[in-house]
């Protein structure tokens, strides 16, 4: 094989695990910011709604 056919297989191979990557990263958004949330929640940390004062916004 040449070298050009050679290298432009290895730069659809390499596109092409890329794209699997992006794939399984997309398919598994869900479980990956499921997961994000529960170690925030175990590390207490605190939601940016905190610091409100829920009563006094209805008075």
């Amino acid at each position: 094989m040449s070298k050009t056919a050679s290298m432009v297989m290895k730069i659809i191979g390499a596109s092409l695990a890329l794209a699997a990557v992006v794939c399984l990263l997309i398919g598994g958004w869900h479980d990956l910011a499921t997961g994000l949330c529960g170690m925030k929640k175990r590390m207490g940390a605190r939601s940016e709604y905190d610091d409100y004062e829920d009563e006094e916004l209805y008075n």
